[in-house]
């Protein structure tokens, strides 16, 4: 077993990110209600509790359900919050044109730049509010004494992982991703405590990365998980739970949102851990980019020669 106690996401989660949070959790008839407000959220919260219950083909038993499951004692108090949340959004998107979210196979790339604009930007605000800073100071510290960190995820989380063993490379750390399933698998059983393995799985359902950061855990590492859904099973299997709060459009659904939200989260991440030593982070951030920068000139000075 792991040494470090579980530390779980406590951001300030608005009434529209738990929706997206819960979505595969919740039951159907609570499901179909919670989509309505994701894809009509204004126009949905000004609806009377038997009309939501109509159009959703539910019932307001239904509804007063996903409200509580929500933490909201009634309808009125979700409405409110739904309806404060869009206005929030219309203040931080105000520059960007007023395009439906969905990409259509009709859009102009003019539509299509402002759609992905506007779906980045507000996952990475969202982010910013939902991802929780003791969690994410206990990541830092675990990877800022972790012997080695293992990473590991699928798709577009995999990219991610790439991108964080990277940046841990760059200032000294010893960061091993893997690129598949079975060499990850093999990592993971290896680890013992004092390291750490990095699990990234947008949905936190991806039955190999549970299987590497299970592994992991059984193993004595600090795990942790990046992830959108807190309740998820991979979430449930690590320490350390740091999560994301993605936009989702039928195009590509979590490949868009989700890579932006972690990528913001893998950020800060690394941030904590060049904090924790400043001074050699610098210094070894200034030293490979003196070594490439001398390399890429002495490449150029040959071929000249």
């Amino acid at each position: 077993m792991a040494t470090t106690d579980k530390v779980r996401h406590e951001g300030q989660t608005t009434a529209l990110v738990s929706m997206r949070a819960l979505l595969p959790d919740l039951r159907p008839s609570e499901r179909r209600i919670a989509q309505l407000f994701l894809s009509a959220p204004g126009a949905t919260a000004e609806l009377a509790i038997a009309q939501l219950a109509d159009l959703s083909e539910t019932s307001t038993t239904s509804v007063i359900r996903l409200c509580k499951r929500l933490g909201y004692k009634g309808f009125k108090d979700l409405r409110l919050d739904v309806l404060r949340e869009v206005t929030r959004e219309s203040y931080e998107t105000a520059g960007m044109p007023a395009v439906p979210s969905d990409i259509d196979r009709s859009d102009s790339l003019e539509n299509v730049i402002a759609k992905v604009c506007l779906a980045e930007t507000l996952s990475i605000s969202d982010t910013a509010k939902v991802l929780d800073t003791a969690a994410l100071r206990s990541a830092a510290d675990a990877v800022s004494a972790a012997a080695r960190v293992d990473i590991f995820g699928v798709g577009a989380s995999s990219v991610v992982g790439e991108d964080l063993q990277q940046k841990l490379v760059r200032i000294g750390r010893t960061a091993l991703r893997w690129p598949d399933a079975h060499s990850a698998w093999t990592a993971a059983a290896t680890l013992q405590p004092g390291n750490v393995a990095v699990a990234l799985s947008h949905s936190g359902a991806t039955v190999d990365t549970l299987e590497f950061i299970e592994l992991a855990a059984a193993a004595g590492a600090t795990t942790i998980a990046i992830t959108n859904h807190a309740t998820s099973p991979v979430a449930q299997a690590a320490d350390i739970v740091l999560t994301t709060a993605a936009r989702e459009t039928g195009f590509r659904s979590a490949a868009l949102g989700s890579r932006i939200a972690q990528l913001m989260v893998v950020d800060c991440l690394f941030i904590g851990v060049a904090q924790t030593d400043y001074d050699a982070s610098m210094a070894a951030i200034r030293g490979t980019y003196a070594t490439i920068q001398r390399l890429n000139q002495h490449r150029r000075e040959s071929r000249r020669s």
